[in-house]
């Protein structure tokens, strides 16, 4: 990158926040005990509503969270996990058995006493996710990500020890951003932006972190993982860029209605905000087509509190904001497109161990794909409402037409904004679909996708009467595909691709338009490049072969959706 363009970015990007005590997530950060109550005392409210204020509901509510809870700690306990968990539990128990038995207390007093266990559990719960924001903590991640990743960049792009600490080449150099970034950045300051990317690797979180401070914007707080903690190099960046946590063990209504509460209540606050509508990486190598709609539900309740409180201006606003993350390789591949068949397949399919799960793993990947070379794309779609309609520069949401609409008519009933349950669910339906297909159409086709799906649709071809799991099963030495009909269907398949784009239902990264034996030979390169078996490999006369029919399968993933299987 040369002086000019270093200079140009920096001056695009500059921040748009002057002072960061301005910064929504730092105010809730100075108001985080009370923030903490008040989501506490919502949530029991809500689980409150949806039982009904009747005691005998709550309590079976109250005793299927323990028993799973309980189970939990046994089965699948994590570092992460508070020291005092089997202690606070058991505690749970002790005061349930108590309220149980205690023949003489009436119906109103035994809900009085469930009420107070509850309380006590949603507060653990909302203690437990929320985040731990600290100004000082998240300029110096900031700081350190920025720089680390740029030493690796220039140890792998110039030779010697000196380069380490060159800055002759920049994040910029690796990671592009490309899309609506200039209506992201000038929407932020308009109203609350909540940011909803696809989800690939452990690694997305902090590259997300990254582009957010790249572009200039006020930091958003994140709905991460709480497997992430169990890492100590993530947790320490998790924490210090503020993800509140959400953990994917807990499927009882008591936490899910507090972590909803939570998101809501951010983001009413005004703070921008981040998490994976997918809910966890894509085991199958897919653009997510079915979202959890849990948390993406908490921007339409926040969207319709806000018109109730009577911010009916731009401020009020909150868009959503679909982004696509591209690799040309995934760290956790091997295990991720394991689980997914083992899911699929059952019986069919036998899972084998993890083998990327701690620090130093996750820290010599790091070093091995900057010097790799491998290129990241980030693209950001246009923004929505929380109905999924586009919205102008100014933020006002536009229908098919392109005529202005007001978003708050649609939460309208009898001539007042109102709570309806069954309305905003359907909302939030169209708006999980919308996202999908916005992340279909802003999904940036790299040489690495095109070589994986075109080599193993060949090879699902030549072998039409097994079935997807006897596909896998396929020796090595059966696996061949002449190199010249290999270039042949890779032309077909990229002219389809060129179609699409051309049509907006998808992206091209800008080596697409190289010559295709270029194009070919970097995808083979580029492909699952750190894996130790490739999906794709040449024999001596360039005929296409692989080392992992499953990982082929799952970098080739990267194209369903599209209709491009029917050209086979």
């Amino acid at each position: 990158m040369s002086y000019l363009e270093e200079k140009y970015i920096k001056h695009k990007y500059e921040p748009i926040h002057p002072s960061k005590d301005e910064w929504p997530v730092v105010k809730l950060a100075r108001e985080r005990k009370e923030f903490v109550k008040k989501v506490a005392d919502l949530s029991e409210d809500r689980i409150l509503n949806l039982t009904g204020n009747n005691p005998d509901i709550l309590k079976e509510e109250l005793e299927t969270t323990l028993y799973r809870e309980k189970l939990r700690i046994k089965q699948n306990p994590w570092v992460v996990d508070p020291d005092d968990d089997s202690s606070f539990w058991s505690g749970v128990k002790s005061a349930l058995v108590q309220t149980s038995t205690e023949n003489s207390k009436s119906k109103s007093k035994k809900l009085q006493a469930y009420k107070e266990i509850l309380n006590s559990i949603t507060a653990r719960y909302a203690e437990e996710i929320a985040s731990n924001f600290k100004t000082t903590h998240y300029k110096f991640t900031r700081s350190v990500v920025t720089y680390g990743f740029s030493r690796l960049l220039n140890a792998a792009r110039v030779k010697g020890f000196k380069s380490i600490f060159s800055n002759q080449y920049t994040l910029q150099d690796k990671i592009q951003i490309t899309g609506q970034t200039d209506q992201l950045r000038d929407l932020a300051t308009k109203g609350t932006v909540v940011m909803v990317p696809t989800h690939f690797s452990n690694l997305d979180s902090i590259l997300i972190g990254w582009v957010i401070s790249v572009l200039g914007l006020p930091p958003f707080i994140y709905g991460a993982g709480l497997n992430l903690f169990n890492i100590s190099i993530f947790a320490y960046f998790m924490n210090s860029l503020g993800a509140y946590k959400v953990d994917r063990r807990k499927k009882n209504l008591m936490y899910l209605e507090t972590l909803k509460t939570y998101s809501k209540e951010a983001i009413q606050f005004g703070c921008h905000s981040l998490f994976f509508p997918g809910g966890t990486r894509s085991r199958s190598g897919m653009i997510e087509s079915k979202l959890k709609l849990g948390l993406l539900s908490t921007a339409i309740e926040a969207q319709r509190a806000n018109f109730e409180n009577g911010v009916n201006d731009i401020s009020g606003k909150i868009f959503i904001v679909p982004v696509t993350i591209n690799y040309h390789f995934v760290l956790e591949a091997p295990s991720l497109i394991r689980d997914h068949l083992s899911i699929t397949g059952q019986e069919r399919y036998y899972k084998e161990n993890d083998e990327f799960s701690n620090s130093y793993k996750i820290s010599k990947f790091l070093i091995k794909f900057f010097t790799k070379g491998s290129d990241i794309s980030v693209s950001v779609g246009k923004a929505m409402d929380v109905l999924g309609n586009y919205v102008d520069a100014e933020g006002r949401s536009l229908d098919k037409n392109n005529r202005v609409i007001n978003t708050r008519d649609y939460f309208i009933s009898d001539g007042k904004v109102s709570v309806d349950s069954q309305r905003e669910e359907e909302y939030t339906n169209m708006l999980g679909k919308r996202i999908v297909e916005e992340f279909h159409k802003i999904n940036r086709v790299f040489n690495s996708h095109l070589v994986a799906f075109v080599a193993f649709e060949m090879i699902k071809k030549q072998n039409r009467k097994l079935d997807l799991f006897d596909l896998l099963r396929l020796p090595e030495e059966d696996i061949s595909i002449s190199y010249d009909e290999f270039e042949e269907n890779c032309q077909l398949v990229l002219d389809k691709i060129k179609e699409l784009k051309s049509q907006g239902l998808i992206n091209t990264a800008p080596h697409l338009s190289l010559d295709l034996a270029e194009i070919i030979r970097l995808g083979i390169e580029n492909v699952g490049m750190y894996h130790a078996k490739r999906p794709i490999v040449q024999d001596k006369n360039g005929d296409i072969g692989t080392e992992d029919m499953s990982l082929l399968y799952f970098y080739h993933n990267r194209l369903t959706g599209y209709g491009l299987e029917k050209l086979y």
